[in-house]
């Protein structure tokens, strides 16, 4: 399941991408035109700057903005980074594998099932970026 904190880094980041290249934008305007809680967008918005996908600028005319196009930031990246795993499974999870510790791989009748929820998951997510985000309404 997306966490509400991925749902909300993904909108805000569609924001930032309508605003590209227009200059950095407050965070007071992301939360209130995504209806992000502050608080909470604080912190997402601080947690994709140490990731490198946004700066911000202090002072007169500073906010928040992406440091690189978003055409090339996938939403795959951006739910790992902000939720962790995309399989639903620990122990079928490409960066986050975790043997599970009541369960037998080999001779799980989920395992395999998981296995083609997660490629089928990451077949979508690995191709859309920041721009499907606005294309997709």
């Amino acid at each position: 399941m997306l966490s509400k904190r991925s749902q909300y880094a993904l909108k805000a980041l569609s924001y930032l991408t309508e605003k590209y290249q227009k200059g950095p934008v407050l965070i007071s305007e992301i939360s209130k035109k995504k209806k992000i809680p502050l608080k909470f967008l604080e912190n997402i918005l601080l947690e994709l700057k140490s990731i490198g996908v946004l700066d911000s600028k202090k002072g007169k005319g500073g906010g928040y903005f992406l440091i690189k196009q978003p055409a090339k930031i996938r939403v795959a990246d951006v739910i790992r980074k902000v939720n962790g795993p995309i399989a639903m499974l620990p122990c079928v999870s490409l960066y986050f594998y975790e043997r599970c510790k009541d369960c037998d791989e080999k001779n799980c009748m989920l395992h395999d099932m998981m296995i083609e929820v997660r490629d089928a998951t990451l077949n979508i997510l690995e191709k859309r970026t920041l721009v499907d985000l606005l294309s997709d309404r």
